[in-house]
């Protein structure tokens, strides 16, 4: 099981260590473990942890294979940013800088981030608390956090200094961009998720103001 599952991680991701693979075994061990005691994702998705958030978090690596400093907004439960931050261990340099409002929820990331040594830090702020603090950034990232529209205002500080955005969306995702043209003009690469059929990877660069 675990070579098939080691085989899947490399097609949705990339080159990983057999480590980081085994780290991100014990990791779905210890989520599993905290979502018993707090809400880290909707509970019906529990029973497949390792293709609904490993897997989905993890297909972001393959997109950008070279980026070494990310930022990952309102990571909740760690999808994708803990994911990324056991993937970037293969990356020399690398980091991700994880911002979640909810107390419970960032205790959860520090002891996975503490436990594990992974490149990543906790913000345990709101959004817009984190500008002067989060800088040099490449990639910013978000899964399940808020509307297309919305999240652009909130990356807007660093898809305006040069990153880009990689964001998940679902099947309505056609109605949130034509949404967003009413407020933004950015350059958009549509990536059909390779976990899930009906969802997609949004990578926009380029981001203004209408």
């Amino acid at each position: 099981m675990n070579s098939g599952a080691f085989e899947e991680l490399l097609r949705v991701a990339g080159p990983v260590s057999r480590e980081t693979f085994q780290r991100l075994l014990s990791f779905e061990t210890q989520f599993r473990r905290w979502a018993q005691r707090i809400n880290l994702v909707a509970p019906s998705t529990l029973n497949d942890v390792w293709n609904r958030h490993v897997l989905d978090s993890a297909q972001l690596a393959r997109l950008d294979s070279d980026a070494k400093n990310w930022v990952d907004l309102g990571s909740g439960g760690g999808f994708p940013g803990l994911v990324m931050g056991f993937l970037l261990m293969d990356r020399d340099g690398a980091s991700i800088d994880l911002v979640e409002s909810n107390r419970k929820k960032t205790s959860f990331l520090q002891a996975i981030v503490g436990e594990f040594g992974l490149p990543a830090r906790i913000h345990a702020k709101r959004i817009e608390d984190t500008y002067d603090k989060i800088r040099d950034v490449e990639v910013v990232t978000a899964r399940a956090l808020a509307p297309l529209h919305v999240l652009l205002g909130f990356a807007e500080p660093w898809l305006a200094n040069g990153a880009k955005a990689l964001f998940h969306k679902g099947r309505d995702y056609r109605t949130e961009i034509e949404e967003s043209a009413k407020l933004w003009v950015f350059d958009l690469i549509e990536h059909q998720s390779v976990v899930d059929p009906q969802s997609v990877v949004l990578e926009i660069r380029n981001l203004r103001r209408v």
